[in-house]
């Protein structure tokens, strides 16, 4: 492609609403243009890097065994209200961009398709003879954000690959899952981008296990913890490990105390002259169910660890059915506003004791009468602790379980794992943090829907059973966006070479230089008929001009027709490197050839 027949326009100056470096390159070096919020044009450029990552991404699942298909963008609210899913995702999850056709039936524009893809299993899939399945489509999707931000990386409207499989049983489920972890892991390294693949939280697509593909970034969304003998990855929402022992605590006896101004633990240390792990905290939460049923739940948790609302939620859900609900839609820290709808009286707050009591909580139609009491594994083996009284400005030391309070019944596990943290798997081990943005996310779905669906085949023995089901979805627009984010330097993108929009571009310093124009056209048809997809800068502009765009643009190898033509030589560079050689016109080809070959090898 000549550049001076192509869209190709950039900018000086980075973009108001940028944020992060990929971003403001991808605006600049002409890639992307913002139509709306969260909606971006892919303009000729950048739809060659896409096409690139999909084919890639096309290849692997297909050696992996899937099949492609194409689904539905437009999907009716039935199929989502038979998975239980309609009001998680227009309410809860408030992603789902719902609207009436003219009949007034409910639609949404679909941000995910397992009920488009259970559907079509339930009505073609019959036995087992059929099975295993996996069905893939690389498709634009469409999230209602509720702050778009970044550029591609969260955008309203996106393109991905969504693959679901369907087998028999369990076990060849986790078959169908090793496939596309491997394919994934594939993916990944073809591509180009240094990545981690981390336990995950399922989040509101469900199933029992589920694993992120990170692609390290220092601007990366999310916080990834490891640990170096690269046994254990997981999203800090996710990750396990062993707290700090707690030493004996140095309260001999129950005793009531004044602790005026301590609300905080630092401040009742501070006052006490003890340790964080010594002090039972109590933290009030309120949760708020699909079906408006409000429950105030009260965490204890030992002080010198901080409760992960993640896994917080997640054992939320597991206890929707107790009060009549499916999902959460709502879990915050309540303040003033909200205790003024349900407190019966004034809390005290910085001072809450395990065994506050239930009048705290007015009588109302649509919030549970009593606290919803959990104890964090990190507490139920205090003993001789401090915690709060119930009343302001007193705090008890020496308390105990079984004496002083009665040990909640529900433990769970929700504290939140941190950098320097004794990994579970080897104590030797200790947990260290990476930013990552996440890319692809794989799921070992079970039943969930194909049972809320009755999605069934018939088995060897003449049973009807459940379509066992897993879920696999990657990015594909925001891959090549997080590309940019790992490779970039102070003049512009640097792409791997597997997915830059070309290989090489031709740069002719003086137009009207015959010898420099010449070579150029015999370089540029020689290059692309030997396969390494080049352009040609042919504009009528400064060559200072040419060499900025070639490095903002990023394409790999950049050749010269300039000052060297006279012994019969081009410049060659090398994005990545900035490394510069001169190299014999009739061995350009080859060189490229060879240069190449490598990279995608790596």
């Amino acid at each position: 492609m000549r550049l001076s027949q192509m869209l190709f326009v950039t900018l000086r100056e980075d973009p108001a609403e940028a944020e992060i470096p990929s971003h403001k390159l991808l605006v600049r070096a002409g890639y992307i243009r913002r139509i709306g919020s969260g909606v971006y044009a892919y303009l000729p450029l950048m739809w060659r890097v896409l096409q690139k990552v999909s084919q890639i991404v096309r290849q692997e699942m297909n050696a992996a065994g899937a099949e492609e298909c194409l689904l539905p963008q437009v999907q009716p609210s039935e199929l989502w209200k038979e998975s239980g899913r309609w009001d998680t995702y227009t309410q809860a999850e408030g992603i789902m961009f719902a609207l009436q056709d003219r009949q007034g039936r409910e639609l949404g524009l679909g941000p995910t398709h397992e009920e488009v893809i259970t559907t079509i299993a339930r009505e073609m899939i019959r036995s087992y003879r059929q099975l295993p399945r996996n069905l893939y489509q690389i498709q634009t999707k469409f999230r209602d954000e509720i702050r778009p931000r970044f550029g591609l990386m969260r955008g309203r409207e996106f393109i991905m690959k969504d693959a679901y499989s369907f087998d028999a049983d369990e076990a060849g489920m986790k078959e169908s899952y090793r496939k596309m972890h491997d394919a994934y892991h594939n993916i990944m390294r073809r591509t180009g981008l240094a990545f981690r693949a981390v336990d995950a939280d399922s989040g509101a697509i469900g199933g029992s296990g589920s694993q992120e593909f990170m692609v390290l970034a220092d601007a990366g969304e999310d916080e990834v913890l490891y640990t170096d003998d690269g046994q254990y990855a997981a999203n800090v929402e996710k990750a396990v490990s062993l707290p700090a022992d707690a030493k004996p605590a140095p309260f001999k006896e129950f005793e009531k105390l004044d602790t005026p101004n301590t609300p905080t633990i630092e401040s009742l240390c501070k006052l006490l002259k003890c340790s964080a792990a010594h002090i039972l905290k109590n933290v009030l939460y309120q949760v708020v169910y699909d079906n408006g049923m409000t429950v105030l739940v009260l965490v204890s948790i030992r002080g010198d660890q901080d409760v992960n609302e993640v896994k917080l939620q997640n054992e939320l859900v597991k206890l929707a059915g107790d009060y009549g609900g499916k999902a959460v839609i709502g879990l915050t820290v309540p303040d003033a506003e909200a205790q003024a709808k349900w407190a019966a009286k004034p809390l005290p707050l910085g001072y809450i004791a395990p065994n506050l009591k239930d009048d705290y909580i007015q009588s109302t139609k649509n919030v549970a009468p009593q606290f919803l009491r959990l104890v964090d594994q990190t507490a139920v083996d205090m003993q001789n602790f401090a915690t709060g009284s119930n009343e302001t400005d007193k705090h008890v030391v020496g308390a105990n379980w079984g004496k002083e309070f009665q040990l909640p019944k529900r433990v769970v596990d929700v504290r939140s794992a941190k950098v320097g943290d004794r990994a579970v798997h080897d104590p030797e081990q200790t947990l260290k943090s990476a930013r990552g943005i996440e890319i692809g996310h794989i799921f070992q779905l079970g039943t969930k829907y194909s049972k809320a669906m009755n999605a069934t085949y018939t088995s060897e023995q003449g049973e009807e059973m459940p379509l066992v089901m897993g879920c696999y979805g990657i990015g594909v627009s925001r891959l090549a966006q997080a590309a940019v984010e790992q490779s970039y330097d102070k003049d512009g993108i640097i792409w791997p070479v597997a997915i830059a929009p070309y290989h090489a571009i031709v740069i002719v310093p003086n137009i009207n230089d015959t010898a420099q124009m010449e070579t150029a056209e015999q370089l540029y048809a020689d290059l692309n008929a030997a396969g390494i997809e080049t352009l040609l800068d042919d504009r009528d502009e400064r060559a200072g001009v040419k060499f900025k765009d070639a490095d903002l643009v990023g394409i790999p190898y950049r050749i010269v027709t300039g000052r060297s033509l006279k012994d019969g030589k081009v410049e060659v560079v090398k994005r990545a490197t900035h490394e510069s050689q001169e190299v014999a016109i009739e061995q350009v080809v080859t060189t490229l050839q060879e240069w190449i070959a490598q990279a995608l090898a790596q």
